[in-house]
């Protein structure tokens, strides 16, 4: 049987428009993956969608002053459009919240119950008299005890990143009305039994042989300090009900939902392409049929490798689980943080009113914080907008297509028969291609960022060694030949850059005039090093300037304009 390639990605947040950092943590790179595996001729689903249960996105509506249905959906819609506007080629972008994901989380809670899985328990939870209703963990901020930071949630400290209890906080105040009239008083709530299911969970985390160091030693952490059983809800209306009697006003835990909406909205995704079930192939009784990869960034593996294996496990109901997880470290701005309440950093549609999508694509994956952290500068963005997409790149196609149009009437001079083709050049290529195919099926985003540059410079090193510029004042012939096979390198290079700058690889196609051109998104980069494949007295088109270089004075503008004075707010 055929393997599928199954992906998913961290779901967004509603909660506002996400950061350049979240943008390269998970989507990016799961959509060059993804794109990788389509060119090869692999099934391949591509699912994400955006995350709007939990208190942020009630608190997000509140302050916006309409319902939470109606922010969400345009919340959804806007970061949809945004993604699209990166070119981010999913099969499926959906919605945590809708119906879909509230019967698979019911149905998952019953199997739980029915599983002797699910504890019912009184726990002491802060009530706000000011408020009169219970304060969810991220309804109470305080300071951290761990680092002293003085806005920790009830749930995690941003700053330390320190997973936290409401009880943990230092003078824990409502963050609805501020108020510090609060108490613990007794409430009761649903955990999940995670100490149960912990040796089968170990034994499951063991044989997950392709996880990173990084996750495979947060995973160990977990486990070495033994899981306790974690509340799965929550005194909120916002969310999916829990179908018990004397839980009405209560819904389940952002995190207990979230991870299942990767299941519905596949099945979502399966509705809107008329055969219900077709989901189940890639969800059900999967194991070894499908290949399944989850991108997100560090701060989200506990929950993947831990929480919702474990939600799977206890659940048992033949749930696909997680071959690898790639995950990704932090990137930071400017030596700090992308912060909204100071409003420094670049956010996604800012990024794209700036400079269309490639410049920010091909900068964030080579620059990506794959093995450790990453910063972004507007300087450094610069340099490798300037060197590789201009210099490289850009400037390679305009010698090539400049000459042809101007001693060859624009089209292409010879047929490389087999005798005339560059052996070297094409051995050289073909070596080039097959480590960015090693690095991208390894997932290792940088190494092949770093190769595909190293073809552009191929293709500048052999223009510029045989200087078709020069034998043309005494050979046309001989210049045509490099030059004809300059024009099949833009071919491999629109190939192999397709995962990487779609909107880059189909201008290159389009001026080379390429037959296949309606036929880019299944481009096979074996079939791009057919070095025979343009025949003499093709037409191509006259160039065109791919990337514009960004000068020193921009620079200097940018980084003023979004170093936390003048930006405006994001989330």
């Amino acid at each position: 049987m055929k393997k599928k390639y199954l992906i998913t990605s961290a779901l967004p947040y509603i909660n506002g428009i996400k950061h350049l950092g979240n943008l390269v943590g998970s989507i990016l790179p799961a959509d060059i993956y993804a794109r990788f595996l389509k060119q090869s001729g692999h099934d391949v689903l591509f699912i994400c969608g955006t995350d709007e249960h939990g208190t942020p996105a009630e608190i997000a509506a509140h302050e916006a002053n309409i319902s939470i249905e109606d922010y969400c959906l345009k919340m959804h819609d806007l970061q949809k459009s945004i993604y699209k506007k990166f070119d981010i080629n999913f099969d499926y972008f959906g919605r945590s919240s809708d119906l879909s994901n509230h019967d698979l989380t019911q149905k998952i809670y019953k199997k739980l119950k029915e599983n002797n899985c699910i504890i019912q328990t009184n726990i002491n939870q802060y009530y706000s008299h000011f408020d009169k209703r219970f304060l969810p963990d991220r309804y109470i901020e305080g300071q951290c005890p761990f680092c002293g930071f003085d806005k920790a949630r009830g749930d995690q400290c941003d700053g330390c990143s320190h997973l936290l209890s409401p009880e943990d906080l230092i003078s824990p105040y409502s963050s609805i009305s501020g108020s510090t009239d609060i108490e613990l008083k007794s409430t009761k709530h649903l955990f999940i039994d995670l100490p149960k299911i912990q040796d089968q969970l170990k034994t499951w985390v063991d044989s997950r042989t392709e996880w990173s160091d990084l996750v495979t030693g947060i995973a160990h952490k977990w486990l070495k300090e033994g899981l306790q059983s974690r509340c799965i809800t929550r005194d909120l209306t916002w969310g999916v009900s829990v179908p018990e009697d004397g839980y009405e006003g209560k819904v389940f835990y952002v995190w207990f939902d979230a991870p299942n909406a990767y299941i519905s909205i596949t099945k979502d995704w399966a509705k809107q392409h008329g055969d219900h079930t077709e989901w189940e192939k890639w969800w059900l009784n999967s194991q070894e049929s499908v290949h399944y990869t989850q991108f997100m960034a560090k701060d989200n593996v506990p929950f993947h490798a831990i929480f919702w294996p474990s939600i799977l496990l206890s659940a048992d109901m033949g749930f696909k689980l997680v071959d690898n997880i790639k995950s990704f470290h932090w990137l930071t701005y400017e030596k700090g943080k992308f912060s909204t309440s100071r409003k420094r950093g670049v956010f996604t549609d800012q990024a794209l009113e700036l400079y269309s999508a490639d410049y920010w694509r091909y900068y964030l994956i080579s620059n990506c914080p794959e093995t450790s952290d990453s910063d972004f500068s507007f300087t450094h963005f610069a340099s490798v907008v300037n060197k590789d997409l201009a210099d490289i790149l850009g400037n390679f196609l305009n010698r090539t297509l400049s000459l042809i149009a101007k001693y060859y009437d624009g089209q292409i001079p010879c047929t490389l028969d087999s005798h005339l083709i560059d052996r070297t050049l094409l051995s050289q290529a073909s070596e080039i291609v097959g480590e960015i195919h090693k690095n991208l099926s390894a997932l290792k985003f940088r190494p092949a960022t770093q190769m595909l540059r190293s073809l552009w410079v191929l293709g500048n090193t052999y223009i510029t060694t045989h200087e078709p510029w020069t034998v043309l004042k005494h050979d046309k012939d001989a210049a045509g030949v490099v030059l004809t096979h300059c024009i099949h390198m833009l071919k491999v290079f629109a190939a192999v850059s397709h995962p990487f700058i779609p909107k880059t690889s189909s201008h290159i196609l389009d001026l080379l005039n390429d037959p296949d051109f309606d036929k880019k998104d299944e481009l096979s980069c074996d079939n791009c090093l057919d070095f025979t494949y343009f025949k003499a007295g093709h037409l191509i088109k006259a160039p065109q300037r791919l990337f514009e270089k960004i000068d020193d004075e921009t620079v200097k503008n940018l980084a003023d304009r979004f170093s936390g004075t003048t930006n405006a707010n994001h989330e």
